[in-house]
């Protein structure tokens, strides 16, 4: 049984820097979670977080201070992608003992996947890890991607900016991509990146949107128990806001 876990950097590398408290508690709880049914292995793609947008920003001032108007999506893109290796590494090390094989750097290539964990990171430009967790999927014959994030739902509206902003218990791809668009800029802080969307729509993969740091409301998803989180596309599993 194969799960597709979209980590978001912003939980592994958050503003403080890397979380170690947050990396022991998910091994701990990933590690008794696969021992308990030999059948089940994980894809793990790990994003940026905060040195992503750091260094992202950087670029920017950088070329600001220069007194330069013109600057490189791709440029931005690939800073925002060494974040993630760096992340992705951390997370490879941490889980050794079930991820033996090198952390997955192009989807499309060849992958080894010896182990119950594989860690890939990001990709090439023009979209988030969000993409590589979707092509991935497909790639695996997994119809549910995971993504996990510092939000626990997907709103109606920015909740920061509008305050009768709702949260939502499952919306359809044609729905959401209303939400969020569908084009692409590096280091763009949406739910789900509008062409990973693309990509799950068409291929009919399911998304859950919820916590990262929610470790009870993850494996209640991974069990396929009721949670809190926010759907998109298919219903394979129970949602519950209880």
């Amino acid at each position: 049984m194969l799960y597709v876990v979209s980590l978001g950097g912003s939980i592994v590398s958050p503003p403080s820097g890397p979380d170690a408290t947050f990396l022991a508690d998910f091994t701990t709880r990933l590690a008794a979670w696969l021992e308990s049914d030999s059948t089940r292995r994980i894809i793990l793609i790990v994003g940026g977080g905060e040195p992503a947008r750091s260094y992202q920003e950087a670029y920017r001032r950088t070329f600001a201070l220069l007194g330069k108007q013109l600057m490189s999506n791709d440029a931005l893109d690939w800073i925002g992608i060494a974040a993630t290796r760096l992340n992705a590494q951390l997370v490879k090390q941490v889980l050794a003992d079930y991820c033996l094989d090198d952390v997955v750097t192009d989807p499309s290539g060849p992958i080894q996947f010896t182990g119950r964990v594989l860690v890939a990171a990001g990709w090439k430009p023009g979209f988030s890890t969000d993409y590589d967790a979707v092509y991935l999927a497909e790639r695996f014959g997994a119809k549910l991607v995971l993504n996990l994030s510092n939000i626990s739902q997907v709103y109606t509206a920015d909740p920061k900016r509008y305050p009768d902003a709702k949260p939502i218990d499952a919306i359809s791809w044609e729905e959401f991509q209303k939400l969020v668009g569908t084009t692409w800029n590096p280091g763009a802080n949406l739910p789900f990146d509008p062409i990973a969307s693309n990509r799950a729509a068409a291929a009919q993969v399911a998304v859950v949107c919820a916590n990262g740091r929610n470790l009870d409301n993850v494996f209640n998803i991974l069990e396929e128990k009721p949670y809190m989180g926010t759907l998109i596309g298919a219903r394979p599993v129970a949602n519950s806001n209880e």
